[in-house]
């Protein structure tokens, strides 16, 4: 709501954040991605204490599991037409989150792993897969646009092998000052921090950005998922608190997403309807 990447929600006279809503749904498969993001306005916007909906998507929290049913339309590439993206996720918290962070000092963006570990369930219908495992769930929020607050940030995230979750957000904002969130959740939910390692770098993106994380040793990159002009998602393998660990891994570029180029092209992935 009020969507982050959203370019209308950049170029609109007057922001209304109930009026740039969306679900963004993304399915990474062995041989092929799949991508809907459709931006849609107040009208399309149905939203309570347990159920957030946005015209044919809906979440829905009954106090045990968190349920997304989605009826998407998949972007066109890189097929020529749009298709069709139909199915369920389930995810189960096996715990629940105890604190929320500040990510800038005025304290304008804020970050809270609400389910540091839970058990995912993922039954498609439209294409047809099926798949179980870990699953995380977090918010942020923001009371101004992305690229004003931030010049990049490196995020991720690990499963250690006992089960904990090991969360690292590290951060430069736009004067060069930087900042560092290292936590790891244990199986309980009890956050403890712990001195984030040496940044390492890892592969740049396709686009040129320049990305790293916090590792004891030198990291891998093992798999590419997103690649944008502004942004990467990737699966890496890294060294967390002694332990080889596989992670989700993101990086944001600020002033590659504040560029108007950038945004000119952002609607060949998010199409807006009614």
């Amino acid at each position: 709501m009020g969507s982050v990447f959203s370019p209308y929600y950049w170029w609109a006279r007057h922001r209304d954040p109930e009026d740039h809503v969306c679900i963004n749904i993304c399915l990474y498969g062995p041989r092929r991605h799949h991508w809907a993001m459709t931006e849609r306005g107040r009208g399309a916007l149905d939203r309570g204490v347990q159920h957030f909906r946005v015209g044919p998507s809906a979440l829905h929290w009954d106090g045990t599991r968190l349920t997304l049913d989605f009826d998407e339309r998949a972007s066109p590439f890189p097929r020529p037409l749009p298709y069709p993206m139909r199915g369920r996720v389930t995810l189960h918290p096996e715990t629940l989150g105890q604190e929320a962070h500040s990510l800038d000092p005025p304290g304008r963006h804020r970050w809270e792993p609400i389910a540091p570990m839970a058990r995912a369930e993922i039954a498609v219908n439209e294409p047809s897969l099926a798949w179980s495992g870990h699953g995380y769930i977090d918010t942020n929020s923001g009371t101004e646009m992305l690229e004003d607050g931030f010049q990049c940030w490196d995020w991720s995230r690990a499963t250690l092998p006992d089960g904990a979750a090991a969360i690292l957000y590290d951060l430069t904002y736009p004067d060069g000052t930087q900042k560092s969130i290292a936590r790891r959740i244990a199986p309980d939910g009890t956050p403890e921090p712990f001195a984030p390692p040496p940044r390492q770098r890892l592969p740049t993106g396709l686009w040129g950005i320049a990305r790293q994380t916090q590792s004891e040793a030198p990291p891998k990159l093992t798999r590419r998922f997103e690649e944008a002009p502004f942004y990467t998602r990737a699966a890496i393998e890294t060294s967390l608190l002694g332990a080889r660990v596989p992670a989700v891994h993101e990086t944001f570029n600020g002033p590659r997403f504040a560029s108007p180029v950038v945004k000119a092209m952002l609607p060949m992935r998010m199409p807006r309807r009614p």
